[in-house]
């Protein structure tokens, strides 16, 4: 080779390296903390964009709610003749609009929290919570509400020790839109999502002032009250060395996680942020995952994962990326230290979707397998992971059930594929090897046919089956294809309880119970009618109950018939 030529070549070696340096940081990022509040805002002005005129007053944000709406345990700690919470992982609780303790059920309807005797039907008492669009979480005598109020968020902490007698002992005011929260034990880890006060600059203000080079328009604050003394205290949400940036510029909003002990009551003992925007939250019993759409590539997730180990902290330790993007909190799962995620890529004709296996190494959630190709022009539309097994669910025109083996997250891979019409928004483990959905039918240009159920056979992976399914109007919807919460599945009568919505005539608002066994099918137990959208059912001391606007209504859980219906 010419000098020449050897000189250009190792130029564009050189030159190269970096690059290739760049783009393998780019995909297997490191968090870079804030050494100080003056270079967190040095760098939030230098790359954050111009102020967004607005005009006062400012609107109310409202919180964001998780996209669409291991194990499908059901959490809280009620008693054996009680239904919890129908939560994604065993021991880690979700907040919801109704809770219980088998005794005692506490719902949060029209901005007041009221508490019903179960057995009685008897309505104890009531309290009025600030703010609106809330759930809460309960542990021992304190339950937490957590509303969406003027242009942040709202914790309310509220003694319910004697539930005839509830009442609020403190309110922190918090900077920034819900994401999410979790329940460990004792301690709740709320996620928040803010974008800086830097940025909602006055049209007035905007033409002649730069952004601000205080404190205050960057980092979030909280305002502490106590409703007792009447004493309020604010200050910034978090300390400004606590907080950490992507390698590259991903927005100057903050994602910030709280950590609240219930023991110990408001305010938060501890909270970590990054400043990136929040999307969704999953959670496994040692860790808190938060992931965003988009970041250091185009098309992608970034998931931060947070150790939960000690009850009075939360410490961040990892972030990497996965292609394309998250259903939602289903669409995560952590099995023996590795988080398995699902996300589609691309769009129609061009999508697909992957099954991605990360492992936290050296402050990094780095990818070791992955299996890809799921549902070529079709997205994700359901997704359960189950010990070293996944199931999704993709759709356009018929609904392919992929099985997957994930014995080994380093080489995943699909086992079997089942193809109906229709598809499951929502999958339900009943025993280790049924599955039941709840979904949509569809004909065969994928034209949907309302709300159906189905009972899967997954035990053999390379031949899942579809055992039975039934049909609940043409024109249904049921808000268990998009909150899991709503859905009840009670294992000692094989019960399932779904509310359903018929929007063809006057049928009323009810909730439908069915029978689901393995070799007789999926038969109709009985129904509920109600004068309101039923939000929610429970079973309570051996009784069902459903939750509408109007109240708390109780129904013989074997045959469904109506008993005493206790208005708010």
């Amino acid at each position: 080779m010419r000098p020449a030529a050897l000189i250009l070549a190792l130029l564009v070696l050189v030159a190269a390296a970096p690059a290739e340096a760049a783009r393998k940081r780019a995909k297997s990022p490191r968090l870079k903390a804030f050494t100080s509040c003056a270079n967190l805002i040095s760098y939030a002005r230098r790359h954050a964009p111009p102020p967004r005129p607005i005009a006062r007053p400012l609107p109310p944000r409202i919180p964001l709610p998780e996209a669409l709406p291991e194990s499908g345990a059901e959490g809280g700690g009620a008693a054996p003749d009680s239904s919890t919470t129908n939560v994604q992982e065993a021991g880690v609780d979700e907040p919801d609009i109704v809770k219980n303790d088998g005794r005692t059920v506490y719902a949060y309807v029209d901005g007041r929290l009221h508490a019903v005797d179960a057995a009685s039907s008897r309505k104890l008492s009531s309290v009025a919570i600030p703010g609106a669009f809330g759930d809460f979480l309960i542990q021992g005598r304190r339950a937490l509400t957590i509303t969406s109020g003027g242009k942040g968020t709202i914790l309310t902490e509220i003694d319910i020790a004697n539930p005839a007698a509830m009442r609020v002992l403190r309110t922190f005011n918090v900077d920034g839109s819900y994401v999410s929260a979790r329940l460990h034990g004792r301690t709740v880890r709320v996620v928040l999502s803010s974008e800086p006060r830097a940025l909602d600059t006055p049209i007035v203000v905007a033409a002649r002032k730069p952004l601000r080079a205080r404190r205050a328009g960057w980092v979030p604050s909280a305002t502490l009250r106590n409703r007792r003394t009447g004493r309020k205290r604010t200050r910034p949400l978090v300390a400004c060395d606590d907080i950490r940036r992507t390698p590259r510029f991903t927005g100057a909003g903050m994602l910030t996680v709280l950590t609240v002990d219930l023991e110990r009551g408001l305010p938060a003992v501890d909270s970590d942020s990054v400043m990136t925007n929040a999307d969704t939250v999953y959670a496994s019993p040692t860790s808190v995952y938060v992931a965003t759409s988009g970041g250091w590539l185009r098309d992608d997730t970034s998931i931060h994962r947070f150790d939960i180990a000690g009850p009075q902290r939360t410490d961040y330790r990892a972030s990497g990326q996965v292609p394309g993007e998250l259903l939602n909190q289903f669409s995560l799962s952590e099995y023996n230290g590795v988080l398995r995620s699902a996300t589609t890529e691309g769009f129609d004709e061009d999508a697909q979707s992957h099954v991605t296996a990360l492992q936290t190494r050296a402050g990094r959630l780095e990818k070791i397998g992955q299996v890809s190709g799921l549902g070529r022009g079709e997205r994700i539309y359901a997704v359960r992971f189950m010990g070293d097994r996944g199931y999704v669910v993709t759709f356009r025109q018929v609904d392919p059930l992929y099985t997957l083996d994930l014995a080994d997250p380093t080489k995943p891979r699909v086992r079997g594929e089942l193809k109906i019409l229709g598809y499951s928004a929502y999958l339900h483990p009943v025993g280790d090897h049924e599955l039941v959905g709840i979904g949509q039918d569809a004909d065969a240009q994928g034209r949907r046919e309302g709300t159906q159920l189905s009972l899967f056979d997954v035990d053999d992976p390379a031949n899942p089956r579809l055992l039975h399914k039934v049909k609940l109007g043409l024109e249904t919807s049921s808000e268990a294809e998009y909150d899991h919460h709503a859905f009840l599945w009670w294992e000692p009568l094989r019960l399932a309880v779904v509310p359903v919505t018929d929007f063809d005539g006057d049928a009323p608002a009810q909730a439908i119970g069915f029978r689901v066994d393995r070799t007789a099918g999926i038969a109709e137990a009985g129904r509920t009618s109600e004068a309101a959208d039923v939000l929610r059912t429970l079973v309570v001391g051996g009784r069902l109950f459903t939750l509408t606007s109007e109240g708390l209504h109780a129904y013989d859980l074997n045959t469904l018939a109506p008993g005493p219906l206790t208005r708010f």
